[in-house]
C-alpha cells in the first residue's frame, strides 16, 4: 500500500556477505503439533515459523506473511552503519517459548510471579486511576488486557495482536505489515517472521478516546528476543493517545528487542503515541515505528530511551495527504556501555505538510549519544515546512555526542531549518545553583532537568515522573569528577530553501 515510500525512509546497507543466523529444518525433525510444548531452543528456522503460527491457531495468510518474511531474512544483510553490532549473535537469541498461562481478563487471573511484576510497575494503580484500558505483557505472550466497558460500546477495540488476527481478520489482514513490510530490512524481517503478542488498536471515525491507552511489555527470559507488534488505527476524524512502556531485568547473556508499531492516522485523525524504554543493559533495542498520516491528519511521537546496551530506533512518519503533520519529541540518556543512536524520519509527500524534530540526549560516564534525522521532501510536496533540533549534553570528557542531520529536497519553494548544537555544563551554571545552597550533584540534576524539560513537559504526568526518578538514579551512580570543557559548542546550524 505504501511500498512507494521505502526506499526513501531505509539507510543504507552495504554488499557485503555475512553468515546466515538461521537452522532449516532436517530430515529427521519431527513436526511439533499444536498441543505439544516447543523445546526453548536457539535459533531461527522454517519449523519455528510454523510451529508459531500454528499454536497461535492463525489463519493461512498470516502464515504466508511470516514465510515470506522468514525467505526475506534469508537474504538480507545486517547493517553495516551505525552501532557495532558484532557482539549480538542471532543464532544464540531463543526467538519464542510456548506461553505457560493464558491471557486474562481480569487481574485477578493473572499468576501471582507475574503479576508481581507488574504491581510493582503499578499498573493495575494506573489503570483503576487514569487510563482508558491497559495491556501488559510478559516475554512472547500477552497475559493481560482490558479496556472500559464504555468504550467498547463506542466501537473502540483494544486487545492483544493475537486475538486481533483471529476476531478482527478482515480489518488487520488489510493493514497489517503495509507501513512496515517484511522485507523492509534484516530485523523487519525477522520480526516478520517470529512476532508474538503485542498490541491492536482501532478507532471508529469520529470517536475520541477520553482517556489514554496503555500497555506494558516485559522481557523475563535469558536470551531471549521479543517481537511484540503494534498496530493503530485512527479511521477519519478520530482521536487518541497509546502509551507504552517497556522493561527487563539485567542478565549476563545479550537479549534482543526487535518490535514493530505501525500507525495509520486517516484524514483529519490525531494520534499521541508516547513511550518510555528502559530495557536492561544487555538488550540490542533494534526496534522500528513507522506512521502513514493522511489528509490534514496528525501524529505526534514522544520517546524516552534510557536503557539498552545498544538502541537504534528512528520513529518516522510518511506524510501522505495534504496538510499532515507530524511532531517528532525524544530524549535519549546514554550512561557507561551505551550507545543510544536514535532519531527521527519524516517523508514529505504532499503539499502544505509541516513537521518538526525535536531531540536531546545526555551522555555521561562514557555513554554515547547519536542522533539521526532524515527529512526528505518529494517533488508533489509544495509549500512543506520542516524544522529539525537536536540538543545534546556532555557531563564529562569520556562521553561522546554525535549528530547527522540529513536533508533531500526535490522543490525550493519550502522551508526547511536543522540545527544541532553539543556543550557542557558551565562554570557560570554551576556557581549560580551552588550559591542558591546546592552541592554540585545536586546542582547537574538541576540543570540537567531544565535541559530535558522540553521533553519531560511533553509526557504524561505519571511517564514524567516516573522518568525523572529513572534520571535522577542514573545521574546519581556517575562516580568520576566531572572535567570541565568549553561552555558551548554549536556543530551545525543552518537553514535550507525558500519561501
Amino acid at each position: 500500500m505504501y511500498r512507494v515510500c521505502y526506499e526513501l525512509i531505509q539507510w543504507p546497507f552495504k554488499p557485503q556477505s555475512i553468515t546466515k543466523y538461521w537452522q532449516p529444518a532436517t530430515s529427521n525433525q519431527q513436526p511439533v503439533t499444536s498441543n505439544q510444548r516447543m523445546p526453548r531452543i536457539t535459533g531461527l528456522s522454517e519449523r519455528l515459523v510454523r510451529h508459531i503460527s500454528e499454536k497461535k491457531d492463525e489463519p493461512g495468510w498470516m502464515l504466508e506473511k511470516r514465510l515470506a518474511a522468514f525467505s526475506a531474512y534469508e537474504e538480507k544483510k545486517m547493517p553495516t552503519w551505525g552501532p557495532d553490532l558484532s557482539a549480538l549473535k542471532l543464532d544464540e537469541i531463543v526467538y519464542y517459548t510456548d506461553p505457560k498461562t493464558k491471557e486474562a481478563r481480569s487481574w485477578d487471573d493473572v499468576p501471582d510471579d507475574i503479576k508481581q511484576t507488574f504491581d510493582g510497575l503499578g499498573i493495575p494503580e494506573a489503570e483503576q486511576k487514569a487510563l482508558a484500558g491497559v495491556g501488559a505483557q510478559y516475554d512472547a505472550h500477552s497475559v493481560y488486557h482490558h479496556i472500559k466497558e464504555a468504550l467498547t460500546k463506542k466501537g473502540i477495540i483494544f486487545m492483544d495482536m493475537d486475538r486481533a488476527v483471529r476476531e478482527h481478520t478482515d480489518i488487520v489482514r488489510e493493514h497489517v505489515m503495509t507501513v512496515i513490510p517484511q522485507d523492509d530490512h534484516v530485523f523487519a524481517a525477522i520480526h516478520g517472521a517470529v512476532w508474538s503478542g503485542g498490541t491492536f488498536v482501532y478507532v471508529p471515525a469520529g470517536v475520541t478516546v477520553p482517556m489514554p491507552l496503555q500497555s506494558y511489555f516485559w522481557m523475563q527470559a535469558r536470551k531471549s528476543g521479543q517481537f511484540e507488534h503494534t498496530l493503530i488505527i485512527a479511521e477519519e476524524g478520530s482521536s487518541l493517545e497509546y502509551i507504552e512502556g517497556c522493561g527487563a531485568p539485567q542478565y549476563a547473556e545479550h537479549a534482543l528487542h526487535a518490535g514493530a508499531v505501525e500507525v495509520i492516522v486517516k484524514k483529519d485523525a490525531h494520534v499521541r503515541y508516547t513511550s518510555l524504554e528502559n530495557w536492561s543493559k544487555n538488550t540490542y533495542n533494534l526496534n522500528t515505528k513507522r506512521a502513514v498520516v493522511g489528509e490534514h491528519a496528525s501524529m505526534h511521537w514522544v520517546g524516552g530511551n534510557m536503557g539498552a546496551g545498544v538502541t537504534m530506533l528512528y520513529p518516522t512518519s510518511i506524510l501522505s495527504g495534504r496538510g499532515a503533520r507530524a511532531h517528532h519529541v525524544s530524549v535519549a540518556v546514554a550512561g557507561e556501555g551505551q550507545v543510544q543512536d536514535t532519531g527521527g524520519k519524516v517523508i514529505h509527500l504532499a503539499s502544505d505538510t509541516v513537521s518538526t524534530i525535536h531531540a536531546r540526549s545526555i551522555a555521561h560516564r562514557g555513554g554515547e549519544s547519536v542522533f539521526r534525522g532524515l527529512v526528505d521532501v518529494s517533488p508533489q510536496a509544495k509549500g512543506a515546512i520542516s524544522a529539525t533540533v537536536c540538543d545534546s549534553l556532555l557531563l564529562d570528557d569520556a562521553s561522546r555526542a554525535e549528530s547527522y542531520p540529513a536533508v533531500k529536497s526535490s522543490r525550493s519553494d519550502v522551508e526547511l531549518t536543522h540545527e544541532a548544537r553539543i556543550g557542557t555544563i558551565g562554570e557560570e551554571e554551576l556557581f549560580y545553583a551552588r550559591s542558591r545552597g546546592f552541592n554540585e550533584a545536586d546542582a547537574t540534576r538541576l540543570i540537567v532537568g531544565g535541559f530535558l524539560r522540553p521533553v519531560s513537559e511533553a509526557l504524561p504526568v505519571e511517564y514524567a515522573l516516573e522518568f525523572q526518578k529513572l534520571l535522577d538514579r542514573e545521574l546519581s551512580e556517575q562516580k568520576k569528577p566531572r572535567k570541565r570543557r568549553k561552555k558551548d559548542i554549536v556543530l551545525e546550524s543552518s537553514t535550507l530553501g525558500a519561501s
